[in-house]
């Protein structure tokens, strides 16, 4: 462009306005209450009354100047150029991946740095945050339409080379969606579910909190060849003869994180990306195959300074796969103050097992013999080798640090029960904190996960960085019909139901049962809900009281507080609310802190707004049938947590007694086979054991 007419900006005065340029993915097409749901808005209530989310998306959009339907011909692309906007969104290149767009692909990269160019031309002086976002995956079988290996082939790699070298930041939308038809419904469009995922990975890059002035490149004092790594510059170097690597993240995280990949640098990358994204610093060091000797200990170790020395975090995340385990658990056991935490992916805990030949598995000639002459032993001393990290599994749980392992159950190299398994029973006998992943018939390859979001959420609060979304009110997406809702009623009518209903009964409410599709199940005078099978137990039990019933089905707490905070619950002023709320965030990978974080937040917001209501608050109904379900094990923690707080204000009721044997183990009759929601019988319980402590609070 030769010239360009700049427009005059519209601005929201004392707001950071957040602006979505896209298709209809960002418009919010086929989705179920598109104008609540479409996933500018959900971010929108994500980020709170200080921001302005503009939704500037339009169906069928290409960034193609010369495709089928260019955006820069759409009206909404003029209003996105009027507005002043502190951090611009931009999705493009799904409906590129057509075969009519196909043929103008060499004009790709050159048209989406035209539009970054014309972007910040508008905003002179001062320059927007701009961040391109990776496309979803398309599930289509018409190869002349949307298509995802083009999307992988062609688009991702050129929407990357564009971030590289125009230096905006990058976020890969596609790992999230990996496998999950479901949350895109016509195969192209995610669902209110699907959007609701990408505003949370949204909200995560617009209140990152960088350190704008830190470069480590410029502080490296030796010569560097810069290259991209999936849109990352990539500082190459020699540092004590061995080839070293730092990735630099487009914004770096206020205090300066990072991740060591220990080996096969590359394999499996969606795990670093994905660090990157969020302002962590990949680093390698290569030690070849020394196997974790002293020696690659030491070259670890001047590594390590290097880095500290020039910026980085005191404490690392190690990440190790395969043999990279050995590397990573030996340096950990000689620098255990400078480890944040553990990620090894079907990692070699016991050398003499691989490459060695002790095990079940076909070991390795080669690597064995590599071993033994890193480690200067013979035959007969490596047979007897006892100081692989399995020999110091008891020793490496007391460190303090938390351990990630991701394994595949089929790994007939390096078998889980030889080297994961009896590792995991030692730390945990000793204390440590060990999480396994288990990948059902999955070999030793591919290493991590499609979608790596459990790693990447392991890793971030392991260095603090992890947001508690349970603590942010936000409305729901859920939509499904068997969420139990009558056929167009999704969760905004059923929120608008209770509402209705609260108010028509407005101090005059007796009981108010607050919580999720078990709560909902109880069925009150609700008209838009398909499933009342705890309606006859919760009635006979409370008749004679004015009651109603306030679930909504797939409401995490996060949910429940929104309503709490924007409902007529406190205008209701019932006498007495049951709150039962929390198993739903266990789909969300929270943890039992955080989900008892977010139910104690709930609870000092009604102590303050409805002072005059009498709060009983069970947090959530027991789950997992065994004690050693790991569902279970997290209610327990739930519970711990919010029978240690102060209970000044309201009744705390757990319910464990209620629904378990004299062997810690659920009721099968008062469950269904899920081991989460109620039949008759457990309505039945749940009632009877509420009813003394509602009833006498009533007197």
């Amino acid at each position: 462009m030769a010239c360009m007419l700049l427009l005059p900006l519209f601005s929201f005065a004392g707001k950071i306005v957040v602006s979505c340029l896209g298709t209809s993915i960002t418009y919010g097409a086929g989705m179920y209450n598109r104008e609540q749901n479409n996933f500018p808005r959900q971010l929108q209530y994500l980020l709170g009354n200080n921001y302005q989310v503009n939704n500037f998306g339009a169906s069928g959009a290409t960034l193609l100047q010369h495709g089928n339907r260019p955006y820069n011909q759409q009206p909404v692309y003029e209003k996105a150029l009027q507005t002043k906007s502190d951090i611009i969104f931009l999705e493009f290149g799904t409906n590129d991946s057509k075969a009519v767009n196909r043929p103008y692909y060499n004009e790709f990269v050159s048209d989406y740095k035209q539009l970054i160019t014309r972007l910040r031309s508008q905003h002179k002086p001062t320059s927007p945050r701009i961040i391109l976002l990776m496309p979803v995956p398309a599930y289509l079988d018409d190869t002349a339409s949307i298509n995802d290996s083009i999307i992988r082939r062609d688009i991702q790699p050129m929407i990357r080379q564009v971030a590289y070298e125009t230096g905006v930041e990058i976020i890969d939308l596609y790992p999230s969606f990996t496998g999950q038809k479901d949350l895109l419904p016509d195969q192209i469009h995610p669902s209110s579910i699907g959007a609701a995922l990408i505003a949370r990975r949204l909200y995560e890059a617009v209140t990152i909190s960088p350190d704008k002035n830190y470069d480590i490149f410029t502080r490296l004092k030796m010569p560097v060849k810069t290259s991209s790594f999936y849109g990352y510059a990539c500082a190459d170097f020699t540092f004590n003869g061995r080839n070293c690597k730092v990735v630099k993240p487009r914004l770096v995280a206020k205090d300066k994180p990072w991740v060591w990949r220990a080996r096969f640098w590359g394999h499996e990358p969606q795990t670093d990306i994905a660090m990157l994204e969020r302002g962590y610093h990949i680093v390698y060091c290569d030690v070849a195959e020394m196997f974790g000797n002293p020696a690659s200990i030491m070259l670890w170790n001047k590594f390590y300074a290097l880095l500290t020395s020039n910026g980085l975090a005191k404490k690392t995340i190690l990440e190790g796969m395969s043999r990279g385990g050995m590397y990573i658990y030996n340096w950990a056991l000689a620098n255990p103050e400078k480890v944040a935490a553990i990620y090894a992916d079907a990692p070699v805990l016991d050398i003499t097992r691989w490459p060695g030949h002790n095990g079940k598995g076909p070991g390795s000639n080669e690597n064995w013999e590599i071993f033994k002459q890193q480690y200067q032993l013979t035959e007969a001393q490596a047979v007897q080798f006892n100081n692989s990290p399995l020999n110091n599994a008891a020793k490496i749980a007391k460190l303090g640090f938390p351990m990630l392992h991701v394994v595949g159950d089929a790994d007939s190299l390096v078998l889980v029960s030889e080297h994961t398994t009896p590792f995991e029973q030692q730390v945990k006998a000793a204390g440590g904190n060990i999480t396994v992943i288990h990948k059902p018939g999955i070999g030793h390859h591919p290493h991590s996960l499609a979608n790596p979001r459990p790693i990447v959420e392991f890793m971030l609060a392991a260095t603090g960085h992890k947001i508690n979304f349970a603590r942010k009110p936000i409305p729901a997406a859920e939509y499904r019909s068997a969420a139990g809702w009558k056929k167009d009623c999704g969760w905004w009518e059923q929120h608008a139901d209770i509402d209705s209903l609260l108010l028509a009964q407005k101090g005059k409410l007796d009981i108010v049962f607050a919580g999720n599709s078990i709560t909902q199940g109880t069925g009150g005078h609700r008209t838009k809900t398909t499933n009342r099978s705890g309606f006859s137990a919760f009635d006979s039990t409370f008749g004679r009281w004015n009651w109603e019933c306030a679930g909504i089905s797939g409401d995490r707490v996060q949910h429940l507080l929104w309503r709490f905070q924007h409902g007529n619950y406190a205008a209701a002023k019932p006498k007495v609310m049951v709150v039962t709320i929390g198993v739903n965030n266990f789909g969300d990978n929270d943890s039992a802190e955080e989900i008892a974080a977010g139910i104690l937040d709930l609870v000092a917001w009604v102590r303050k707004n409805m002072p005059d209501t009498r709060l009983v608050l069970s947090g959530l109904l027991p789950t997992g049938f065994t004690t050693d379900d790991p569902r279970r094990i997290k209610y327990e923690g739930i519970q711990r947590i919010l029978a240690a707080a102060n209970h000044t204000g309201y009744t705390y009721l757990p319910l464990t007694g209620t629904f378990t044997d004299e062997n810690g183990n659920l009721d099968t009759a008062a469950y269904a086979k899920d081991g989460i929601h109620l039949t008759g019988k457990g309505y039945r319980m749940w009632a009877r054991a509420l009813e003394p402590v509602v009833v006498g609070l009533l007197k």
